[in-house]
């Protein structure tokens, strides 16, 4: 139950978080702006999950988004999860800094990233609270690396068509790749009655390339001027299967 939750938390992470990007007139509808974005997860059919993102500038030229993670229902009995996760970054969605705080069953871990983008150079610390133990790494990573979530911020802003693959530095403390992102094709998705014009992504952070499972991670953005991530869908093998995010609310701060 542990992989199936972990493998939920990077779902979140990775795709939702990309709400971000350069300071913009608060009257304008259109992306970036400041926002609160609410999802359900889905596992095998079952609502698993909750996730809250808010995003705000702490000065006009940089972001802070935190993300919120809980478990809820059957699966939420059986297997407690309480995530939060909070990063900074700049208006170029390069990394300053992030810190995760996970409560998964039995499992209690604070990891802490600091890019320090002079030397080229991100820390990573992580510390096993209830075995009161810490792992440290250091990593060399090209100019302007991101970590997970702020990295593919950029796929949000970038309005990248069917068709057109990007690549990206991107690193979770421990492994830097540069990753392709692919827009595969233009698709209408229809979520609680309302139909939603987008274009559908794959992210390859998979099979060894940041990380070893095989499996598959479609993203579905809003094909307009607001550029909304209203589905994720992380595709593994047994015993996980698929796994859901779907859009809930937007709201615009």
């Amino acid at each position: 139950m542990s992989l199936r939750f972990r493998l939920m938390r990077w779902l979140v992470c990775l795709c939702p978080l990309f709400a971000f990007g350069a300071a913009q007139n608060a009257n304008d509808s259109s992306f970036p702006h400041p926002e609160k974005l609410s999802y359900r997860i889905e596992w095998r059919l079952v609502q698993a999950g909750t996730a809250t993102i808010e995003m705000a500038h702490t000065t006009p030229d940089d972001w802070e988004t935190k993300l919120n993670l809980e478990s809820i229902g059957v699966v939420g009995r059986l297997y407690k999860v309480l995530d939060s996760y909070h990063v900074v970054t700049d208006d170029k969605f390069c990394a300053s800094n992030s810190f995760f705080d996970a409560q998964e069953g039995k499992r209690h871990t604070l990891t802490r990233l600091i890019f320090k983008n002079a030397q080229h150079e991100v820390q990573y610390e992580e510390r096993n609270v209830l075995k009161n133990s810490t792992t440290n790494k250091q990593l060399q990573v090209p100019p302007c690396t991101h970590e997970i979530a702020g990295g593919l911020a950029a796929l949000r802003q970038s309005n990248l068509q069917p068709g057109k693959w990007a690549s990206l530095p991107l690193t979770d403390g421990k492994k830097m790749a540069f990753v392709k992102i692919e827009g595969l094709d233009r698709e209408p998705l229809t979520i609680d009655a309302k139909t939603y014009q987008t274009i559908r992504y794959e992210a390859f952070v998979f099979d060894n390339v940041l990380y070893k499972r095989k499996g598959r991670l479609l993203i579905w953005i809003t094909d307009d001027s607001e550029r909304l991530p209203v589905q994720i869908r992380l595709q593994v093998g047994f015993p996980i299967g698929n796994v859901t995010v779907q859009l809930e609310k937007d709201v615009k701060k």
